[in-house]
């Protein structure tokens, strides 16, 4: 299969593009387009066979619920029920938006593979222009996970896509660098109160003022998986990726001692260490494009240098998840 890749310029009429990628999607395909998050691969949400193909383009276990994006707020509606108050004031107050909301599906219109055979749904409104564009022509509901091979960095270019799937999919809209760089905040609206199952730019605190107390995951129990990311690793790099605290000293004896083994090493961090044979920034945004740029590397290992106390939640919980909760020592 060849893969295509088409620019999609939003000051630029692109019917012919997004015709391609309704077609597809109708079709029973999957497409590749950009969301504010990350780059999602997308498929008619209500077809089982084509949301089996991301599973398989991806590589991912299917005992793992997908998202789902629609175009509005009101579009949610029509496919989900018992919503509670809370609910509605977070689509008014966050979408189009990085927070996805789970709530009770409505029966029968959800394959079950994007549901993972739950009663629930996660569902969420992306505030991109290609992204709801797309949304718009095909008036259907789109399944659409993180377009990388599981387990490895979301992908935040189209060149990303372009290396994990060429070959595996038809096309893929390129929108350009995605703004927020991280997966969205996932919220469970089935629980009182709510709670926070996936950390992302919308933060514990602004839920709180719209909505009153919210919980982490951390603080319920449960083994039933609800929303991606929260059984399997996620967001690794080819290299052993491990913690270390932002200490310039500690830092510099871990790479003095990386390099006694006679082995190479890649820092991620938010100021230079020119004793690093590789060194990419440290931030929420920059994160998977930086795990991405040390798997071109020759590293042996990689640290990513942090500050537990005062790091963003969001970027703490892809690093714990990408280093497998190794610290380095």
């Amino acid at each position: 299969m060849e893969t295509k890749t088409i620019l999609v310029d939003e000051h630029v009429n692109n019917d012919e593009s997004y015709a391609q990628a309704v077609d597809n999607i109708r079709g029973g395909g999957v497409v590749a387009f950009p969301t504010e998050t990350v780059y999602g691969l997308g498929a008619d949400a209500m077809n089982a066979e084509a949301v089996d193909k991301i599973f398989e383009a991806k590589g991912r276990p299917t005992d793992n619920p997908l998202i789902v994006h629609v175009d509005s707020k009101e579009t949610a509606l029509e496919y989900v029920e018992e919503v509670p108050e809370k609910a509605l004031q977070c689509m008014d107050a966050f979408w189009p938006g990085a927070l996805t909301l789970i709530m009770q599906a409505k029966p029968d219109i959800f394959a079950s593979n994007v549901t993972a055979g739950l009663p629930t749904v996660g569902i969420r409104v992306p505030n991109h222009p290609v992204a709801l564009n797309l949304l718009k022509q095909l008036k259907r509901p789109v399944a659409a996970p993180s377009a990388n091979t599981s387990g490895k960095p979301s992908p935040t270019l189209a060149e990303h896509v372009y290396f994990d799937m060429n070959g595996k999919i038809p096309l893929i809209l390129d929108g350009g660098p995605t703004q927020v760089g991280i997966e969205s905040t996932v919220l469970d609206m089935t629980c009182a109160p709510p709670v926070i199952l996936r950390p992302g730019q919308v933060t514990k605190e602004q839920l709180e003022e719209v909505i009153g107390t919210v919980r982490l995951s951390s603080e319920t129990k449960g083994n039933t998986p609800k929303a991606p990311g929260m059984k399997y690793a996620h967001y690794a790099p080819q290299a052993p990726l491990y913690l270390i605290e932002h200490n310039s000293e500690l830092i510099e004896k871990a790479i003095d001692h990386i390099h006694g083994k006679k082995k190479k090493i890649a820092v991620l961090s938010r100021e230079d260490f020119v004793a690093a044979d590789y060194c990419f920034p440290l931030a929420v945004d920059k994160l998977y494009d930086s795990l991405r740029k040390c798997d071109q590397t020759d590293a042996d290992l990689i640290l990513a240098c942090v500050l537990p106390e005062n790091e963003d939640a969001a970027l703490m919980n892809r690093l714990e998840k990408a280093a497998d909760h190794k610290w380095f020592s």
